[in-house]
């Protein structure tokens, strides 16, 4: 009770105490965080989220007595967000994707780095690197790669699946190169 009469205060001066403000609004955030993920870890990570983006952007809301609605549509976005995220990028055991993966030797994977990774990405078709860069590197979604490049969605969706077969097919040939240099030395 204490923490909403110091937050009432609070909002009359046009300041909003950040421990008054976790005090008050942690419960329900938490609560709408578990109905949406149905995970306790996943859900405090969400209200965690939450209380990070209001210390660093709430100062920007100028109508103090919206903060609880701007919790709460902040804490929705970092959901949806995450959610766009894990669909993207799917957490899969090997096992269940063992059947996409390229045979490439684990000598390979574990000597090659993120300059090697550039350096094949370089010889890749001019017109597909920057698409498969901005999606793989740089976490752009298409619809924004889309924007960067000014070219349909389409294009961008070709241009990655091309650029990524070929990135595919030049790890397998230094693969195949380095297995060969390997059984000449031996």
């Amino acid at each position: 009770m204490a923490a909403r009469a110091s937050y009432n205060d609070d909002r009359g001066r046009g300041e909003v105490d950040f421990q008054s403000l976790v005090e008050l609004h942690y419960g329900p955030l938490y609560r709408f965080a578990m109905s949406l993920t149905r995970t306790e870890s996943d859900a405090c990570d969400l209200v965690q989220q939450t209380f990070l983006t209001w210390a660093t952007k709430g100062h920007q809301l100028r109508d103090l007595a919206k903060v609880k609605s701007w919790l709460f549509t902040t804490l929705h976005h970092s959901f949806l967000e995450s959610r766009r995220r894990s669909t993207r990028f799917p957490h899969l055991a090997i096992a269940e994707a063992e059947a996409e993966l390229p045979a490439v030797e684990p000598d390979l994977v574990s000597h090659l780095d993120a300059q090697d990774a550039l350096q094949l990405l370089s010889q890749v078709d001019e017109q597909f690197q920057a698409a498969v860069a901005l999606f793989y590197l740089e976490d752009y979604s298409y619809n924004e790669i889309a924007g960067i490049l000014e070219i349909p969605l389409g294009t961008v969706k070709a241009r990655i699946a091309r650029g990524l077969a070929q990135l595919k097919e030049l790890v397998l040939r230094k693969a195949a190169s380095a297995g060969k240099a390997k059984e000449g030395t031996a």
